[in-house]
């Protein structure tokens, strides 16, 4: 093992949040972890995040995979780096105002928007923990808009109640996500698809074995997606407001 690949399983001590970066040199391409996660963003924008590697980063920089190791130890900063630079994204939309629904509404919609403007995103969101600076920032703003309400002055309902609302916000993500997924493996448009699987679905509900989903489709109206994130965000807030009232 060279020295290199030794100093490269080292356990380094400090998060990339607090590791300085190094000296910037010009040649042969000036580099930045900035400029490092932008463009592994617009890589992932594009091809999806199975694409994105270190080595495919430095290429789009102009620059030797070795030279992002003195930025960005692993892969695994890089996609932190990444859900961290889209959380300073949602912060420069401003301010949360208005009621603590307003705020709420505010933040699943924004985390909605993020993750269709960065597909990659939803993948991201659930299991990763949130701890770079503008994660932080943006929950620590979320936090003094609801805690500033009536009804919020324990900040473990405020925390609480920011939990549940992302957990709905990213289990909605992740079901639009895998119906895309499926539309788009299939090479179909969405209304092919759903022509091409209903025969199927006829078919399995005749069997009687599953009469619940029978009524489901039966008779529930199914909007668009945005329409439904919008219904399934009412009932968490009602719930939440029903709570309050308690």
């Amino acid at each position: 093992m060279t020295d290199r690949e030794e100093e490269l399983d080292a356990p380094n001590p400090l998060l990339v949040w607090e590791r300085p970066e190094p000296e910037r040199r010009p040649a042969p391409a000036p580099l930045s972890r900035e400029r490092i996660v932008q463009a592994a963003i617009e890589l992932a924008d594009s091809e999806g995040l199975a694409s994105v590697s270190l080595r495919k980063v430095a290429a789009q920089l102009g620059s030797g995979p070795m030279r992002l190791y003195g930025y960005i130890a692993t892969k695994e900063e890089l996609l932190d780096l990444m859900v961290d630079a889209v959380y300073g994204e949602m912060i420069a939309e401003g301010p949360f105002e208005g009621t603590w629904q307003d705020t709420l509404r505010t933040m699943a919609h924004r985390m909605r928007g993020a993750a269709h403007r960065h597909a990659w995103l939803t993948e991201l969101l659930s299991g990763r923990p949130l701890r770079g600076p503008n994660a932080m920032t943006y929950s620590e703003a979320a936090l003094a808009a609801l805690g500033s309400q009536k009804g919020f002055e324990d900040i473990a309902v405020t925390l609480q109640t920011l939990k549940t609302v992302t957990a709905y916000v990213v289990g909605a993500l992740l079901d639009e996500a895998s119906e895309r997924h499926a539309i788009q493996a299939s090479g179909m448009t969405q209304e092919e698809w759903q022509l091409a699987t209903y025969p199927y679905l006829q078919r399995v509900l005749a069997t009687g074995r599953f009469p619940n989903i029978a009524r489901i489709v039966e008779e529930v109206e199914h909007p668009s997606q945005a329409e439904e994130f919008e219904r399934g965000l009412r009932i968490i807030l009602d719930g939440v407001a029903a709570r309050m009232k308690r």
